[in-house]
């Protein structure tokens, strides 16, 4: 098994996304780092199931949605992915993108849309202890990551996720 330590630049760069991703976006209940494919699995997760059609046409939405960003953009999505899974009555959607054209922009859009449609049952984990100064100085910290990310070859899986208020991130 291999040995960590809290330097090693590559751990440090995926656990600081994570974290600050999570930190700065409640909307988000999970977040998964995937080496092997060079993506982030975002989970958003809803008090109750959305009827087929809804789940429908809010993937239909937010692939065109990010199709137009990608297009103003002037780059291209590798890999764009949404599936919805139940549980009981919680249901969790998950969108899978590469690392690689994934920005903080595109993540609050997508975030944006999914407040607009299912503002009644999207779970939101608000910390009411953050500032304006702090969500700011998050978004800072995300841009450097993904620059950071981008340009070395993460070796490891990382989850991050929320419980009681707190950000946890863990390697897989």
């Amino acid at each position: 098994m291999p040995k960590y330590h809290q330097n090693d630049a590559n751990i440090s760069d995926g656990v600081n996304l994570l974290i600050s991703i999570l930190v700065r976006y409640p909307e988000i209940g999970t977040i998964n780092f995937d080496p092997q494919i060079n993506s982030l699995k975002l989970t958003f997760m809803f008090s109750k199931l959305p009827m087929q059609t809804d789940f429908t046409n809010i993937k239909q939405l937010l692939m065109d949605s990010i199709t137009a960003y990608h297009l103003l953009e002037s780059t291209d999505a590798e890999i764009v992915h949404i599936e919805l899974s139940t549980y009981g009555q919680m249901t969790m959607m998950n969108i899978i993108r590469d690392i690689h054209s994934l920005s903080k922009s595109e993540i609050a859009l997508i975030i944006t849309l999914l407040r607009e449609n299912f503002q009644d049952s999207l779970i939101i984990d608000y910390n009411d202890n953050l500032l304006e100064e702090d969500l700011v100085m998050q978004e800072e910290v995300i841009d450097n990551m993904f620059a950071s990310i981008k340009k070395q070859n993460q070796g490891n899986k990382l989850i991050g996720i929320r419980e009681e208020g707190r950000v946890l991130v863990f390697n897989k």
